[in-house]
Parts: structure tokens; sequence; C-alpha cells
């Protein structure tokens, strides 16, 4: 099966794309991988994507696509794939559509209040990375981190003021993906309530009866 996870930033498609991929063997294609790949290969479009990337802009359709693209040749993906991150906008959707046929979107659902909740209370460790939560997932002794004592901080893109803004901008270009996938008869909406092997559960269920 050929599926594309869409969710806001902070819905949990990477969470959900990673189980999936462990339970049928798809490959997990997130952008953000295969762009590091391509930049390391020092391939012709990982050397374009560089660029952008180095000068802080953001990665033209045409580069990300023939990425994508270039990805999806890879003989792992013959039995089909899970893309994550792809796509971000109506060009890139319409472009992946003339490479490969898309079997199923899952629109990964949460409401604003709490995707502005889980993103503005995660502190990650300045010193080993660790991520945690303010709120679902505490360290033992506040602002410590667990696993090696440094510092918890809150990056600059989680400042709530950021996260609302980026759901903003995250919004007009999700409902455009939701409006074309739901015209190719291919979108079902997952709630994203509950704990992350309940969402698991209701995703699979999708998933199983489409393949019906």
């Amino acid at each position: 099966m050929n599926l594309v996870l869409l969710g806001l930033p902070g819905a949990g498609k990477g969470t959900q794309a990673k189980k999936l991929a462990e339970e049928y063997k798809w490959p997990h294609i997130a952008t953000g991988d295969i762009f590091r790949r391509a930049i390391k290969d020092e391939t012709p479009l990982g050397k374009q994507a560089k660029k952008y990337i180095d000068s802080g802009e953001l990665v033209p359709d045409e580069v990300t696509i023939g990425i994508v693209e270039n990805r999806l040749k890879d003989d792992d993906c013959n039995q089909g794939f899970i893309l994550d991150g792809f796509p971000r906008t109506l060009a890139q959707a319409e472009a992946l559509s003339e490479i490969e046929r898309i079997d199923l979107v899952l629109y990964i659902k949460v409401a604003e209040e709490e995707l502005i909740d889980r993103l503005s209370g995660r502190r990650i460790c300045e010193d080993c990375g660790a991520s945690y939560h303010t709120k679902y997932n505490k360290p033992q002794k506040e602002g410590i981190c667990d696993k090696c004592g440094g510092k918890l901080i809150q990056r600059s893109d989680d400042k709530k003021e950021t996260v609302e803004n980026r759901i903003r901008v995250n919004k007009k270009q999700m409902q455009e993906l939701i409006d074309y996938y739901d015209q190719q008869d291919v979108l079902t909406a997952v709630e994203s309530t509950g704990s992350i092997e309940e969402v698991f559960k209701n995703v699979k269920d999708v998933i199983e009866e489409s393949m019906v």
C-alpha cells in the first residue's frame, strides 16, 4: 500500500509512521531523512537542497519533488511506502500523483489547543537531546535531564507564539491537501486522541479495512 500521512505540527504522524513501518515492513519515508541522505551522498539534487538550507530558505517544490521521486524508485518501495512530511503543498501533491499511485491518505486530526499544548510544553536536554514534556513526560527533577543531568531548555520554535504562528501557516496548506485528497476519494481522518497505542489501533483499523 502506498500511504501518505498528513497532520499539523505536533499531531504525532511521525510516531505513527514509525509504528506502521514496524508493523507492515513498508519503508517510512520522512522528508527530513531523505534530504539529509541526499545531501550526505552529494547527489545533484542534494547539493541544490543544501544551498537553500544553508541560506535559511525553503527548498523549492521542484527540488523536494525530485528528491522524493528518486527515493520512491528504490527497491524497498516496490511493495508500498509511508510518506511522512510530503506532500506539504498542493503542487507537491499534484506532482506526487504523476509519480506514484496513492492508495490511502490518513489525516491525523488534533484540536488546535492540544497541538499548542503539546508543542509549547516540549523541553529538550541541551546536552544529550533527550525530549520531555511539562505535562505528558515530566523529568524526575524539574528542569534536569533524567539521563545525563543536563539542563532542559525550550527551543525557540516551541515557544507558544511561534507554535501558534506555525499552526496558522500550516493550516491553510493542510486544508488544500485535505480538499485535494478528499476529491480523489482516498482521504480518511483519524482522531489523535488517547494514547499512542489507541491512536495506532485506529490507524491500523482504517488500513486493514482499505486493504479488503
